[in-house]
């Protein structure tokens, strides 16, 4: 089989000053479902940028072997990329649930949700980190609704779609968050570590939606980033009529639930 995981040539890093991460408090979490064509170039990106980063891909049996060529790649980056395989697609949410579990048992200070698809811009990984290990706050979002963020190569309807489904959840839940579906966060270990996890309810994309709020409402300090999002230009969307179903029943339900229980941990 062709190697999927060269390193590009030509590769260099902006200002190191800026970009330092230290390894060993930093972990990107990516979830993967048939990125194949794309985990083998943003790999590569995401560790010339930040040479000391950690990554943890968690991997859903993707039938294209995305795996393989994380696996491929870990002989380069030896004890900075580790891969999770696990059986069967379950979902974002548990991806990232047990991605968080992972960097919960280790010494990472700052944990990243990031997508596969390049729709994160790399270079702004440095700036969610400044604003949690800097400025203090305990959860940094890449925003596309702030001034400064946008959304580049999406069809009308989805940005539609995705901006009104932000203004939904702001009145239903009144949390001040103008990108609440954003899958580009920064949070310190401090959020997860009081976080019952175990209550963390959605599985799809409404996922990102839950964990703001349950930062949120736990009291933890909020900063949206903003930030350039590209669509995908390899693979095939995840998203689905029933990811919006979730998404727009769920926020009522998880709003009604939060009356009477607290998302923190016993």
């Amino acid at each position: 089989m062709e190697a999927c995981c060269a390193v590009p040539s030509g590769q260099t890093c902006s200002d190191p000053n800026q970009n330092h991460l230290t390894a060993a408090n930093t972990l990107i979490i990516i979830p993967t479902y048939n990125e194949r064509e794309n985990i083998g170039r943003l790999l590569p990106e995401l560790f010339a940028s930040y040479p000391d980063v950690h990554v943890l891909v968690v991997d859903d049996d993707s039938p294209d072997q995305t795996a393989l060529c994380v696996q491929e790649l870990q002989a380069t980056y030896v004890n900075q990329l580790f891969l999770m395989q696990r059986s069967g697609k379950q979902g974002l949410g548990t991806a990232y649930i047990a991605g968080f579990r992972w960097a919960l048992e280790r010494s990472y200070d700052y944990i990243f949700e990031m997508d596969a698809d390049f729709s994160h811009p790399v270079r702004s990984v440095a700036d969610l980190y400044q604003a949690c290990a800097r400025d203090g706050y305990d959860v940094a979002i890449g925003s596309r609704y702030v001034k400064g963020g946008r959304v580049l190569n999406w069809p009308v309807d989805r940005v539609l779609l995705s901006y009104y489904a932000s203004v939904y959840v702001r009145l239903i839940t009144w949390m001040p968050v103008q990108d609440a579906t954003a899958g580009f966060v920064c949070y310190r270990r401090q959020v997860l570590d009081t976080l019952d996890l175990n209550r963390i309810r959605f599985v799809g994309y409404a996922f990102q939606i839950e964990m703001k709020y349950a930062a949120w409402c736990l009291g933890f300090r909020i900063k949206e980033i903003p930030i350039t999002f590209v669509d995908r230009m390899e693979g095939l969307s995840k998203m689905n009529k029933g990811i919006v179903k979730e998404a727009a029943l769920g926020v009522l339900r998880m709003r009604w639930q939060s009356l009477f229980r607290s998302y923190r941990r016993s």
